[in-house]
């Protein structure tokens, strides 16, 4: 439940997580547009066409408002650089946890600070139960995110889904209140 239709800005100590506007589109297409990315990211096209940041900055707000997400641009504080998104698909009393880094800015930690400040916000003002995330059984970098920030793994499923061409392995990690 949503204590306001306001989505809040969170800090940690080197970030900020904010609403994206869509000034923020041309990176966002730049950033999630390589192929890097969209190789392990299941919900990211590629190639990442003009228009389709746009389209996916639109659907915040209302998704916010109407409780089924909670999407931030990850900022970094004293450069003030969008450096990727972390967000919350809501469903009832969870949520299923995602996130992308620019390419550049990976192996710094910024996933699982940002992944930790949302959890908090999950847990402690949206009153989830329980947040999971979903990750290709190959993306080992993705696994380390999750069980840093807590999550314990709850099971592998078998050619669960069809990505850029082939049926790959889902493993699934969660984290209870």
């Amino acid at each position: 439940m949503l204590i306001t239709n306001v989505q809040p800005e969170l800090t940690t100590k080197r970030l900020i997580l904010r609403p994206f506007t869509f000034l923020d589109a041309p990176l966002v297409q730049q950033l999630a547009g390589s192929d890097a990315i969209a190789a392990t990211a299941l919900n990211i096209p590629h190639p990442f066409e003009d228009g389709i940041a746009e389209q996916w900055i639109a659907t915040h707000q209302p998704d916010y408002e109407a409780g089924t997400a909670a999407n931030f641009a990850i900022i970094l504080h004293y450069e003030q650089i969008l450096i990727g998104a972390v967000g919350l698909t809501i469903n009832h009393l969870q949520a299923e946890l995602g996130y992308w880094i620019g390419q550049a800015y990976w192996g710094q930690g910024y996933a699982s600070e940002a992944s930790q400040a949302i959890i908090q916000f999950g847990f402690e003002v949206l009153s989830l139960n329980r947040i999971y995330a979903t990750c290709l059984k190959r993306n080992v970098a993705s696994a380390k995110v999750l069980q840093k920030i807590g999550m314990s793994y709850e099971g592998t499923f078998p050619q669960h889904v069809y990505h850029r061409g082939k049926f790959e392995d889902l493993d699934e990690y969660s984290l209870f209140k």
